[in-house]
C-alpha cells in the first residue's frame, strides 16, 4: 500500500534452451519473459485499476519467436510462422478498469485499453495457475486465447458475487511483425463471455466472437470463435497446490469448424518441487502448417496432439524472489502423411531452463497458494 493506492507486481522469466527435432525442428537459446504492474485505489463510488503487462520476447527470442513443433500463427518477413510459437508484443496490456457497485450483490464494469484483452477466451496461459510455470504456448492458442493481446479494446459488463457477463468490442487482428509499438486501433470485432464461479475452488468460462480479418496473411477472410474452459485449484497441504484446467476452443472459417482441446495441471508439490503437464489435440490444415502442395492438399485438415510433462526444483529464494532449475520434455503425435516432413510421427521437443519469479514474504512464510491471484 502508498497512501490510498494498492500496487501489485508479478512477472516471471525463464532462461532456457529449447531443442526440437526432425528435419522442421530447431534449437535456440533464449528467454522468455513478462512482468505485470497494477495500481488500484478508491475513486468516486467505485474502484479504478491501472495496469500494465509488458515483455522482451522480441529482443529474448527475437521477432521470430521460439521453435516449437507443430505450432502456427502470426508472420515473419510476410511469411507464416510455421513450427514456431510468435513472441509476444513488449506492450502486452496498457489499460484501464473502473468497477463500482449498483446494488447489494451487482456491480457495473467499464474497460478501456489501447493494448489489451477483449471479453472472449479463458484466462490466458501464461496466467492461469495450470499452466504459469510452463514457458511454452499451447498449439491450440489460436483457437483458444490469442486473443489476450488485441490492440483496442473496450468492454462493459455486469457482475456478482459467483458470476461476471461482459462484452467487448476490439481489434480483431493480430498483432503485426513490429513488436515494440501500438497497432493501430481499430474497433471491427466483436465478443461476449460469460464467467462463473460456484466455489472458491471452480471456474467456468464461455465465450464467443467475431474476428474481422484476423490473419495478417489473409486479410479478407474472418472468422468465428466459440471457446469454453474450467478451471479447478485446491490446496496441498501447508505449502502446495494443485490447479487444472480444460480449454476447448473451435474457429470457424469459410463454414467449417475447426477444434483445438487442451487440458492441464501443476502441482506445486511443497516449496522446493513443482510438477506441470499438458496434454492437447489440435486441428490444423495444411495452410496452418505451410505443408508444401505436392505432398498434401492445401485444402486437407489434420489432427496433431501433444503430450507434455515438465518438473521444477526451486534452488534458490533471495531479494524478492525464488530461482527454480526446470525441465520440459514433450512429445507430438503427427499423422502418417506427416511422416516424412517431421521425420517421425512421434517428434520430440526438450526445455531446459531457469526460472525467476517474484515471492511476498508477510508476516508468515508464503505458501504456494501465492500463485492464486
Amino acid at each position: 500500500m502508498t497512501g490510498p493506492w494498492e500496487l501489485m507486481f508479478h512477472g516471471f522469466a525463464f532462461g532456457q534452451y529449447d531443442w526440437q527435432s526432425g528435419p522442421r525442428g530447431d534449437r535456440q537459446v533464449g528467454s522468455l519473459n513478462w512482468a505485470m504492474l497494477m495500481a488500484s485505489r478508491r475513486l468516486g463510488a467505485g474502484r479504478f485499476q491501472a495496469r500494465t503487462m509488458l515483455s522482451l520476447d522480441p529482443l529474448t527470442v527475437t521477432k521470430r519467436g521460439y521453435p516449437l513443433l507443430l505450432q502456427s500463427g502470426e508472420t515473419y518477413k510476410g511469411a507464416r510462422l510455421v513450427d514456431r510459437q510468435h513472441p509476444h508484443d513488449f506492450w502486452m496490456e496498457l489499460g484501464a478498469l473502473y468497477e463500482w457497485a449498483i446494488a447489494k450483490n451487482v456491480g457495473l464494469l467499464a474497460y478501456a485499453a489501447p493494448g489489451g484483452e477483449p471479453a472472449l477466451g479463458p484466462v490466458a496461459f501464461m496466467h492461469r495457475p495450470s499452466a504459469m510455470d510452463d514457458p511454452v504456448a499451447p498449439l491450440g492458442h489460436h483457437w483458444q486465447d490469442a486473443t489476450h493481446i488485441a490492440f483496442g479494446v473496450v468492454t462493459a459488463g455486469a457482475f456478482g458475487r459467483r458470476w461476471r457477463l461482459e462484452a467487448s468490442r476490439f481489434n480483431g487482428r493480430e498483432p503485426d511483425e513490429e513488436r515494440w509499438n501500438f497497432d493501430r486501433a481499430r474497433f471491427d470485432s466483436w465478443s461476449g463471455r460469460l464467467t462463473l464461479n460456484p466455489t472458491a475452488h471452480w471456474s467456468a468460462t464461455i465465450g464467443y466472437g467475431f474476428l474481422d480479418s484476423p490473419e495478417r496473411f489473409e486479410p479478407g477472410e474472418s472468422l468465428h470463435r466459440l471457446i469454453g474452459s474450467v478451471m479447478h485449484g485446491v490446496q496441498l497441504g501447508r505449502e502446495g497446490q494443485w490447479t487444472s484446467t480444460a480449454v476447448w476452443g473451435a474457429n470457424r472459417n469459410d463454414g467449417a469448424w475447426t477444434h483445438a482441446t487442451l487440458i492441464e495441471s501443476e502441482a506445486i508439490v511443497d516449496r522446493r518441487n513443482t510438477v506441470f503437464g499438458r496434454a492437447e489435440v489440435a486441428q490444423k490444415s495444411a495452410e496452418d502448417l505451410s505443408l508444401p502442395s505436392s505432398v498434401v492438399p492445401g485444402t486437407e485438415t489434420f489432427n496433431v496432439a501433444s503430450l507434455n510433462l515438465g518438473y521444477i526444483r526451486e534452488v534458490a529464494r533471495m531479494f524478492g524472489a525464488t530461482t527454480g532449475l526446470g525441465i520440459r520434455g514433450t512429445m507430438n503425435v503427427a499423422p502418417r502423411s506427416l511422416q516424412s516432413l517431421y521425420g517421425s510421427r512421434t517428434p520430440r521437443g526438450a526445455f531446459v531452463f531457469v526460472r525467476v519469479r517474484p515471492f511476498h514474504r508477510a508476516d508468515h512464510e508464503t505458501t504456494g497458494m501465492e500463485h492464486m491471484h
